[in-house]
């Protein structure tokens, strides 16, 4: 999927550029069976307070209900199309099984309309099939992984992403993440053959404050510009330094290098190597 650029005709448009978006089924409406009402929050959690800041606005959407599983076992399935999901980075496939039923799944790179996708122990290792971590062999590029069987996948979803095995130990399988991070994960957890698709969105230039707002991303104001009572990096006459220690979020805690990790979490201990500093 390639990148297209605009002619400079505003301030706005130069230097503007979006996906060709030439991998999407032409002429196709998102499957009714399969999308959900997605209310706004601006931020804010079931008690009404801010949590999330510089979110609200944006043009409506409703949720595609992916498949993270991956659970439909022994039934084969055939890719209807690819589509576009405003929710996420990377595109959708639509599948239609065999039983008649019609499930979304995240579409894996040179996943094109017409192939056959299938989940289970026994299934062939190409683009689209899901198995067991345990079942795939060393080398392979996979996404979609489960840290907990059953519970869904929680890594390498977004566009480009990608995890590769590296070698067992006991129940376990070693895997590599996108960071550099070596890890252990469960080899009964799932995992998706191939490499995410629509890598090249992080190369899209967004090209004016607008098209921020259409996404439901509100300004972001700098602490530096602040009062005083407003941020620790605020006050002072003119453009002053930070001087504190380290760069503060607005709640004066550090910011910036700061790990926040919970180091009670179980699955820390499963972590083999951190991922490298670039």
């Amino acid at each position: 999927m390639g990148i297209l650029k605009y002619k400079p005709t505003t301030n706005g448009r130069r230097g503007m550029s979006t996906l060709s978006n030439d991998e999407l089924t032409q002429g196709n409406n998102p499957t009714k069976s399969l999308l959900k009402t997605k209310a706004k929050t601006g931020g804010r959690n079931n008690q009404g307070r801010l949590t999330v800041r510089h979110i609200g606005g944006g043009a409506k959407r409703k949720y595609r209900m992916i498949d993270f599983k991956r659970n439909k076992f022994g039934v084969t399935g055939k890719v209807a199309s690819i589509e576009y999901d405003p929710n996420r980075n990377s595109n959708i496939a639509l599948i239609n099984y065999l039983d008649g039923e019609k499930r979304y799944i995240i579409a894996p790179k040179d996943l094109k309309v017409g192939m056959i996708v299938e989940a289970g122990e026994a299934v062939d290792i190409k683009v689209g099939n899901a198995m067991q971590l345990q079942n795939i062999p060393v080398g392979t590029l996979v996404h979609n992984v489960e840290l907990k069987p059953g519970k869904g996948a929680e890594i390498a979803r977004s566009a480009g992403a990608s995890v590769q095995i590296l070698g067992r130990d006991d129940k376990y399988v070693i895997v590599r993440l996108q960071s550099g991070e070596t890890r252990k994960i469960l080899g009964n957890c799932m995992a998706t053959i191939g490499v995410v698709g629509n890598e090249d969105s992080e190369l899209v230039k967004v090209g004016k404050a607008g098209r921020t707002r259409h996404m439901g991303i509100r300004p972001t104001n700098r602490g530096s510009v602040m009062n005083p009572n407003d941020h620790p990096h605020g006050g002072g006459e003119g453009r002053t330094p930070i001087g504190r220690k380290s760069p503060m979020t607005p709640w004066g805690k550090p910011a910036l290098g700061v790990k926040t990790r919970n180091p009670k979490k179980a699955s820390n201990k499963l972590i083999i190597s951190r991922k490298k500093n670039k």
